[in-house]
């Protein structure tokens, strides 16, 4: 049976996959309500926009009554929540706006969730849910050995992840004072077609293909568990479907690399790809240029995705290698989209350094 599906920030990268994939692969109904900040962006839907069964609001989460209202006129199953300010060295540079939405706005929307919730009918309220979406930054910082359970206490260590955590631990809060019906997953480093060019991968093609240097943070040996964001997509709609209340589902990739694996192999596919190197370059890997850690930079994160596995069947189907070919090429014919992304809010700066 469909259902109405009410997703917050589906405008913006994890979000827009996870609507691409509702309209696409299920016959759900999907309302967008995105802020549209400079994260979010539309044309990352232009291929749904048109259907039936999407719809788009656009708002703020910490718009209560707006939120209400919404909830009112569609009448949502299922609340999945992805609106988040989600970049840690913005957070360094400016924590005011990740407390703002991350910690409030999850407020507001839980608030207007329970209430809308309260209105609903025996059979109604036994399928609803209110999915969470958060991070494995959460936890902190990983040793050389070891993965992030479910079990993991929480040691955040930027304003993001502290933001966050605090989201997380409001869902919960709610789903054990209030009875809410909540489930919650933590994922780790999301990669893949329209990623705003602020994140790694995108920014490192991006600048490659203009021949501008790769800043690496610090010697490049950060660890990262690397997720195909639509690998992702599928894992959230199986948790909001399948998932036990109250339950929490790390959501990883099963590839770690370090940061400077990951630039090398995206430097060797655009040198297969690209046969006119800029600047008369013979490699792209001579870009790569070593650059001052960021403060308080976390050295690993690992996901143990064991339990969403063994207990609703998921996992990935993209291996890195196959996941990142795919990313490189989708760059490379998409340039057109990531010109018009960058709209002069955000010219590939290094964000987050000391000022």
């Amino acid at each position: 049976m469909s259902k109405t599906i009410f997703v917050t920030g589906g405008a913006g990268f994890i979000g827009s996959a996870l609507v691409r994939y509702l309209i696409n692969e299920t016959d759900n109904t999907v309302i967008n309500f995105d802020k549209l900040t400079y994260a979010g962006n539309l044309e990352s839907l232009t291929s749904v926009e048109n259907n039936e069964r999407y719809h788009f609001v656009q708002g703020d989460i910490c718009d209560r009554e707006l939120v209400a209202s919404t909830f009112e006129k569609y009448q949502p199953d299922f609340i999945m929540h992805l609106a988040a300010e989600s970049h840690v060295d913005r957070s360094i540079d400016g924590p005011g706006e990740f407390i703002q939405t991350n910690v409030v706005g999850t407020y507001e929307l839980l608030e207007a969730s329970r209430s809308y919730f309260a209105t609903l009918n025996a059979d109604k309220k036994a399928t609803f849910r209110f999915h969470h979406i958060s991070t494995d930054e959460v936890y902190g910082d990983l040793g050389e050995t070891g993965l992030f359970t479910e079990e993991t206490p929480y040691e955040p260590s930027s304003p993001y992840s502290a933001s966050k955590a605090a989201s997380d631990h409001l869902v919960r809060a709610w789903h054990r004072t209030y009875d809410l019906p909540v489930v919650l997953t933590n994922c780790s480093n999301n990669y893949g077609p329209f990623h705003f060019p602020e994140k790694l991968i995108p920014l490192v093609i991006l600048n490659a293909l203009e021949g501008k240097q790769l800043p690496m943070y610090g010697d490049g040996t950060q660890v990262r568990d690397w997720l195909f964001v639509e690998d992702h997509a599928r894992a959230l709609y199986r948790v909001v479907t399948q998932g036990v209340l109250g339950e929490t589902y790390n959501i990883g990739g099963f590839n770690e690399k370090q940061n400077i694996e990951v630039v090398t192999t995206i430097c060797n596919h655009l040198n297969e790809l690209i046969g006119n190197k800029p600047n008369g370059l013979n490699d792209f890997k001579e870009l790569i240029t070593f650059v001052k850690d960021r403060p308080g930079h976390d050295v690993r994160y690992a996901i143990d995705a064991t339990k969403i596995n063994k207990e609703l069947g998921w996992h990935p189907e993209e291996t890195f290698d196959s996941g990142i070919l795919k990313t490189v090429k989708w760059y490379l014919e998409n340039l057109e989209w990531c010109k018009h992304v960058q709209d002069g809010s955000y010219q590939r700066e290094r964000l987050g350094a000391d000022s």
